[in-house]
């Protein structure tokens, strides 16, 4: 087993993220991840990288439809090669609201499009290391063009693809186009074991899915401090953290599992309006 840190500031300013890498080295972790919150992912995994020599890099996670898989091809690209092959690439489909209003990208059928996100991204990246032409037609995305003034090195073997889900359409995807999975916080070991693990089988027993079991990546919630105070803070953080992610409908088949459904709605069986939009940014 792995221990990965989250790297978190205040702020998510870029200059607080090379001290941060390198005590989360120095401290004996395993790897650093940043997730799509306030920043892009990719700028602070690459000062990471240059700030270390040994820890794992992930994007926990990157919004996968806020890109084209060619725009995330290059930059996973070029953080594998920078970082020496230490770069995991997770992807999050968001959710709609936040993908057409925030981003003005495209939305629909995001189990389907996720997976043909991850195929195409890695048609992009065997065309660049073998020189094969680049030829992927699909209903969501398509790419033909590719010429050597274009093709960056390829140093490193192109790097892992997780995705996060927790419905299960998009967990037995991830099981048929990817490395493996990253579960959210907002579940538990029953969901995991009764839902999140059948699902990602299923999805690995389908033609063409990747060979081996799929790596798997939880996280947690953590409520810590060095007074009571500061753990009473941390706790009230944590527990508004879960309140929103138990609004939003589509983590409910969590709650559904345990009888708790109910929660998720208000006395008129309307969802509960969510009051923050803090937190890990993939619903799914």
């Amino acid at each position: 087993m792995k221990v990965v840190l989250p790297l978190a500031s205040r702020t998510g300013a870029l200059a607080d993220v090379a001290d941060m890498a390198r005590q989360a080295e120095e401290s004996g972790f395993d790897g650093v991840s940043f997730s799509e919150v306030v920043s892009d992912p990719i700028l602070h995994l690459t000062i990471a990288a240059g700030a270390t020599e040994r820890v794992d890099l992930l994007t926990n996670i990157v919004v996968a439809f806020a890109r084209s898989p060619m725009t995330l091809a290059v930059q996973g690209r070029a953080l594998q090669d920078y970082s020496g092959g230490r770069l995991t690439l997770g992807l999050g489909s968001q959710i709609k609201p936040h993908i057409e209003k925030r981003f003005s990208m495209p939305w629909s059928a995001p189990a389907a499009r996720m997976a043909e996100f991850v195929s195409a991204m890695r048609a992009i990246w065997d065309s660049w290391a073998t020189g094969a032409k680049l030829d992927f037609r699909g209903d969501f995305y398509t790419h033909t063009l590719m010429t050597p003034m274009f093709t960056p090195l390829s140093e490193q073997p192109a790097p892992e693809v997780l995705l996060a889900a927790v419905g299960e359409k998009m967990t037995e995807t991830a099981g048929r186009v990817a490395d493996g999975i990253l579960l959210h916080p907002f579940t538990t070991e029953q969901y995991v074991r009764e839902v999140t693990l059948p699902a990602l089988a299923r999805g690995r027993t389908a033609s063409g899915a990747p060979e081996g079991d799929p790596e798997i990546i939880a996280s947690g919630f953590i409520v810590t401090g060095n007074t009571d105070e500061e753990l009473a803070t941390s706790k009230a953080a944590v527990r508004r953290q879960i309140a929103f992610y138990g609004s939003t409908p589509a983590y409910r088949p969590v709650l559904d599992l345990h009888g708790l459904g109910d929660l998720a709605t208000n006395s008129t069986g309307s969802p509960r309006p969510q009051t923050t939009a803090s937190g890990l940014p993939w619903p799914t």
